[in-house]
């Protein structure tokens, strides 16, 4: 039995946040943080601190933020340093074991928290596997932690920056001992971390919205291959890897970060109006109304109508108290399934040649339904607008994407997609047009997606995201 479709985007990917702040309440410093990132990964959450005593507590569940923690839970968690995880599993299963942050105790007491993937997680395990390191979980991020944890270097920073030039893929993670918070991004800078300042301490998370909810301000994005350490000794800064590309996930600007982020100097929202506004250049088309698909259409609809001059209304409503259900509706609600997270007004489409902007399509499962209820509703014409070049690649560096044979663009062209999918009309925004409206040069992005052009030269033998998992049950 299929479940009812989700959002047709690409799965979001993780969220990290880590201070040093003593006198300040971290846990629930770290709690407000990971509200704010709450969109990156809605499988788990975690918060790990550290206290005076040296000692390192680690709470983390299945669930939501708000699921995992009252507050009882957060005054337990009491100490000078705090870090917190929010997951949507990128290598390994989501269960209990490959919840964040992870805690790991060999020559070293750490916690760690991880966003990214890494392509070359088996070559790591069997390494660590044949040097008897016992791993508890099936994820890559546990393998960056026992590396760290085993490693013999004097200092959490030195052994730092010995392991990441082993790393090959997406890394931007925060690790915390019992003396300093650690944050460091991979060479090509393919997730983001940005530093921020609170009074006269300094935290740094995935995105500047995290900072934002607790009166942090932003002060600049971590460099690709730097290391950040956050200790009594205040805030200490290090290139430790280096490479010749750089590589930041375009995506992160047409998707994944929150619209009131700020990306490369990039007010998110910004950019993805600027999205629509092109669009609406590219590929524009008659029709009497433009509707969103919210909330992750909202950007580009608004610009839209405004470059094209057709007005703009809430076509589709979205009920945004929806959170993942493992509950089936049963054969004679499953019909209706859709309309649990969305349901189209006819007083709006009705009679209405309707513009539908969206920023993406995957499998087209949402998408296709979506027109469906649009013409249920009385739409005349619906013409599909998407704020993005087409998905046709698998995204190996900490995005869960669907293989190619899933994706409703592989090997079909834009007409043929429409008839898929039911639509008058169907057109992308361009690869030009995002780096147009975002403006950034593409030498300094990852656009694998859509291009299947990918920075790391070894990335055609990434592993799946279960291959850790089928490595244990073959042990």
């Amino acid at each position: 039995m299929e479940p009812i479709p989700d959002r047709d985007g690409p799965r979001d990917e993780c969220g990290v946040f880590g201070l040093y702040a003593p006198g300040s309440e971290v846990a629930r410093l770290a709690y407000f943080a990971l509200y704010a990132l709450q969109h990156r990964g809605q499988e788990s959450a975690g918060i790990a601190t550290s206290d005076e005593s040296g000692h390192i507590m680690t709470l983390r569940d299945l669930g939501l933020v708000s699921q995992v923690f009252d507050e009882s839970k957060l005054r337990a968690l009491g100490g000078d340093m705090a870090l917190g995880h929010v997951r949507y599993s990128t290598t390994g299963s989501s269960a209990w074991e490959n919840a964040q942050p992870i805690y790991r105790s060999d020559h070293r007491e750490l916690a760690l928290a991880h966003n990214g993937n890494l392509i070359n997680a088996v070559e790591l395990h069997d390494e660590l596997s044949a040097q008897g390191v016992q791993l508890r979980s099936t994820s890559d991020s546990e393998l960056i932690a026992a590396l760290i944890s085993t490693h013999e270097a004097d200092t959490v920073e030195d052994a730092v920056a010995e392991v990441v030039p082993r790393l090959e893929g997406a890394l931007s993670t925060v690790v915390m001992t019992r003396d300093a918070v650690v944050a460091f991004r991979d060479p090509l800078g393919l997730r983001p971390l940005s530093l921020g300042r609170l009074g006269d301490r300094y935290c740094v998370a995935s995105e500047s919205c995290a900072f934002d909810i607790i009166g942090a301000e932003l002060v600049r994005e971590v460099a690709p291959g730097e290391m950040i350490s956050l200790s009594e000794r205040g805030l200490e800064s290090r290139q430790i890897a280096h490479s010749d590309r750089r590589a930041f996930c375009v995506f992160e600007h047409i998707y994944f970060a929150r619209p009131d982020s700020v990306l490369e100097g990039v007010r998110t929202q910004v950019a993805r109006r600027r999205m629509g506004e092109i669009l609406a250049r590219e590929a524009p088309v008659e029709a009497d109304v433009v509707v969103a698909v919210p909330d992750s259409g909202n950007p580009a609809a608004a610009g839209y109508s405004l470059a094209s001059g057709i007005p703009r209304d809430d076509g589709l409503i979205k009920n945004r108290y929806v959170a993942r259900t493992f509950i089936q509706p049963g054969q004679e609600l499953r019909k209706h399934g859709l309309r649990m997270k969305f349901n189209p007004l006819p007083e709006v489409v009705g009679g209405q040649r309707v513009v539908v902007v969206d920023d993406s399509i995957v499998r087209g499962n949402t998408t296709r339904q979506i027109v469906g209820m649009l013409r249920g509703a009385g739409a005349t014409e619906v013409h599909l607008r998407i704020s993005a070049p087409a998905i046709r690649h698998p995204c190996h560096y900490g995005i869960d994407m669907s293989t190619p044979q899933e994706m409703i663009a592989h090997e079909r062209t834009a007409e043929e997609v429409a008839a898929e999918l039911g639509c008058d009309s169907l057109a992308y925004l361009s690869l030009e047009g995002v780096y147009e409206a975002v403006g950034v040069e593409r030498e300094t992005h990852c656009d694998a997606c859509f291009t299947g052009d990918y920075p790391l030269a070894r990335t055609g033998a990434a592993n799946g995201k279960y291959a850790l998992e089928e490595l244990v049950t073959l042990a």
